[in-house]
């Protein structure tokens, strides 16, 4: 995919987010869309070094040290980028990625049938399993910072 396409989809995929943004969340459409282009920034310029750069270094790893590293207290843009993206829901960036993930996988419905039924079977199993490690984890983790 050409980095043009690769920014048209992230702006698709960003305007989407900020009408969910504004249908789950108490924030404006205005005042998310700065939030929105740093995300949309960010992920970018992440896709772009995870190409360029030589090593087979995914892409999202570089968006996820990039944006650790921004938002870092004590770096000069962090509380600005912060309260930037604190206007953005995160289940609303999951709506148009979900969606896109739907859609990807209806294409690929014939190499999913072929799989017999045991895939549905750990399919199952694989969620049920993320869900529950989740919820554990979460649960002692809000215990031993007092929030419940």
């Amino acid at each position: 995919m050409k980095m043009s396409e690769t920014l048209g989809v992230l702006l698709i995929c960003g305007f989407l987010s900020l009408i969910a943004n504004v249908v789950g969340t108490k924030n404006g459409f205005v005042e998310a869309i700065p939030g929105m282009l740093f995300l949309i920034a960010l992920a970018f310029v992440g896709i772009w070094l995870g190409k360029v750069i030589p090593g087979g270094i995914p892409g999202v790893a570089y968006v996820v040290t990039i944006g650790c590293i921004l938002t870092v207290p004590g770096v000069p843009c962090a509380a600005a980028i912060s309260a930037a993206v604190s206007k953005v829901g995160f289940m609303q960036l999951c709506t148009p990625i979900l969606a896109y993930a739907g859609v990807a996988i209806c294409k690929d419905l014939d190499v999913f049938a072929e799989s017999s039924w045991r895939i549905v079977v750990v399919s199952c199993v694989v969620f049920v399993g993320t869900y529950i490690g989740s919820a554990i984890i979460a649960q002692l983790i809000l215990k031993a910072i007092g929030q419940i």
